[in-house]
C-alpha cells in the first residue's frame, strides 16, 4: 500500500468508502456521527482544492482508504473543554475511513500521518468506540471536548511523538 493525494478519478470510490464507513458506524452503535450525506462530494472536493485529501491505494493504485490531513490550525480546535498536550504547531487528521475489505488500512494511513508530523490532533464522536479504541491503542491521549462548526461535540485526542518517523 501507499498514500498519495486524491485525484479526480478517486472521488466516486471515496464516496463509496464513506458509505461503507457510515454503515459500519451504524452497525456498531454510532448512527449519529456521519449523517445527512456527510462526508460527501463537497467535503472531498474542498479537501482536494486545499491539497488535504489523501487516499491509501493498493498495488493496483485502487483507493482502499481515505483521509484528510493537513498541518496548521483547525478552527474547531481553538477552544477545548480540557487542554491540549501542548500549543506547538500540529497536524490534523479528519474523515479517516477504509473500504472494510482489508486489515490494517487505518493503521497504514495513521502511520503515514505520524511520519509527516510529530504532533497530531484528531477528534471523534462519543459513540465511535472503535475509533476511540484505535486511537488509544496508538498512544493518542484524550484531551477534552471540542465543538464542530455545527455545534456538535467531539472527543479530542492528541499524540506527540518525540522523534519524527520516516514514511
Amino acid at each position: 500500500m501507499k498514500v498519495r493525494r486524491t485525484e479526480e478519478k478517486d472521488i466516486e470510490i471515496i464516496l463509496n468508502i464513506y458509505d461503507k464507513a457510515r454503515r459500519f458506524m451504524a452497525d456498531n452503535g454510532n448512527a449519529s456521527q456521519w449523517v445527512n450525506g456527510y462526508p460527501g462530494r463537497k467535503e472531498v472536493e474542498q479537501d482536494m482544492s486545499l491539497n488535504r485529501s489523501y487516499v491509501c491505494v493498493d498495488q493496483q493504485d485502487r483507493p482502499v482508504g481515505t483521509f484528510c490531513f493537513f498541518q496548521g490550525e483547525d478552527p474547531a480546535y481553538k477552544v477545548i473543554e480540557g487542554s491540549w498536550k501542548n500549543s506547538e504547531p500540529y497536524g490534523v487528521v479528519h474523515r479517516i475511513a477504509s473500504d472494510g475489505k482489508g486489515k490494517g488500512i487505518a493503521t497504514f494511513c495513521m502511520n503515514w500521518c505520524e511520519a509527516q508530523c510529530r504532533n497530531l490532533r484528531i477528534d471523534t464522536h462519543r459513540k465511535n468506540i472503535p475509533m476511540q479504541n484505535f486511537l488509544k491503542g496508538r498512544g493518542f491521549q484524550y484531551c477534552g471536548i471540542v465543538y464542530m462548526a455545527d455545534g456538535t461535540e467531539r472527543l479530542a485526542f492528541q499524540k506527540v511523538n518525540h522523534h519524527k518517523q520516516t514514511p
